[in-house]
């Protein structure tokens, strides 16, 4: 057998259906893979240039798999979007992390060169489909005491990481979460999110028919009064609320993936490019702080440090989790570098689906900003893991980078 080289492997595009409420939001009475179809459907109306039968495979996660989220997603949703039925799928489930993780298999498997061109993605319909729905945990994880009872409760974890940072105040965690509804609304007013988004049709019995066009969980106007009001649902007098946390969320979102040299044979743009990941495991009933340790594997494994990535998108499932990573890097509350266009605690977090939404932004970011190098997409994920991806920017000018100065710190030019 001849050596085998690896391929580089590059994120040509993404996008994303608005994300919408839980419960009686605008996907009420919608189905989970029609909104993972309308996304994939969008994403080969954009790229004209390139065959549908090119596609090698469809990675679709959820975190649960039953209903209209089941039956193998990834098949289900290509053949929905009307790819051709030799076009192979599979379904991902690493909770939270899923979308991300259906980005990391697909590209290892492009790098070993399986592939040339894949779609990846992840889709939640938590109105339809409560994390945990018709789960059985095992009995000896409390009986063994393998996990604490708080690690079933992703509230009561991020209440666990309030105590293990006693710095990270109540009042801490409302700044940064009023600070995400600001990024957002301000991201919204320069037109910087809506390109990512693909409408989608909705239905209702009573009201009929309607067309998603934009987020909606995000609440503008919010004031640090308004979050200091609210209740504290996982402890009395605790710390966690619905306006430091993310929600519960429907949306889906989906990328393609390629090798360079397949994304150079069909004139693909290249938006950013693959460098490592990791992932790693931590204590359940802290499971916030899982992307530390998951970004420390991830920039030894690439040679990097924190002082070389000048942009990061963090999934803010809670306030606590962000700025318990913010802290053990030494990265101030409000670094213009982290979640610039705002993040999941406005935008929601529909699990599965929230780690291509980090990718994409990031994606678009590294367009406004040639004097960045390196950048970095992390979440925590639910039982206590981790996820860190890092990229790098084709539109990186060294000459800007040197001439922006203060613009970006000099580890981010290596």
């Amino acid at each position: 057998m001849t050596s085998r080289q690896l391929k580089e492997v590059v994120f040509v595009d993404g996008a994303r259906t608005p994300f919408g409420k839980a419960g009686k939001g605008m996907y009420a009475e919608t189905r989970a893979d029609d909104l993972i179809v309308a996304v994939i459907r969008e994403l080969i109306r954009r790229h004209p240039e390139l065959p549908p039968k090119r596609i090698d495979e469809v990675a679709i996660a959820a975190s649960t798999q039953i209903g209209d989220q089941g039956l193998t997603i990834g098949r289900v949703a290509g053949l929905l979007s009307g790819l051709p039925k030799s076009v192979p799928g599979y379904a991902i489930d690493r909770m939270c992390a899923g979308g991300m993780t259906a980005v990391t298999s697909i590209s290892g498997s492009i790098a070993f060169g399986a592939y040339d061109v894949a779609i990846a993605g992840g889709v939640e319909h938590m109105g339809r489909h409560p994390m945990g729905e018709a789960a059985d945990p095992n009995p000896r994880f409390l009986s063994d005491k393998i996990v604490d009872m708080s690690a079933l409760s992703m509230g009561m974890t991020a209440e666990n990481l309030h105590d293990r940072y006693p710095g990270i105040t109540r009042q801490r965690a409302d700044l940064y979460a009023l600070r995400s509804q600001e990024k957002v609304a301000k991201a919204y007013a320069e037109g910087k999110i809506q390109p990512d988004l693909v409408p989608v049709a909705t239905r209702s019995a009573e009201h009929g028919w309607g067309l998603a066009t934009r987020d909606e969980p995000p609440r503008p106007g919010t004031t640090l009064q308004d979050l200091a009001a609210l209740k504290t649902p996982f402890r009395p007098h605790g710390r966690i609320t619905a306006g430091n946390a993310a929600g519960l969320n429907d949306g889906a979102t989906a990328c393609i993936l390629a090798s360079e040299e397949a994304a150079g044979e069909l004139g693909l743009p290249v938006k950013m490019k693959l460098v490592g990941y990791g992932f790693a495991g931590v204590d359940p009933e802290v499971m916030g702080v899982g992307p530390i340790p998951s970004t420390e594997k991830a920039l030894k494994a690439t040679g990097l440090s924190i002082e070389d990535i000048g942009l990061l998108e963090l999934n803010e499932a809670f306030a606590v989790q962000v700025l318990a990573f913010l802290e053990h890097y030494g990265i101030a509350d409000d670094d213009a570098r982290v979640n610039a266009y705002g993040g999941a605690i406005a935008l929601g977090h529909p699990l599965a689906s929230s780690g291509v939404r980090l990718m994409t932004q990031l994606a678009r970011q590294f367009g406004e900003h040639p004097e960045v190098r390196y950048g970095l997409t992390a979440m925590c994920v639910g039982f206590g893991q981790g996820g860190t991806v890092i990229w790098e920017n084709p539109n990186f000018d060294r000459p800007h980078a040197v001439s922006a100065g203060s613009a970006v710190k000099e580890g981010n030019n290596k």
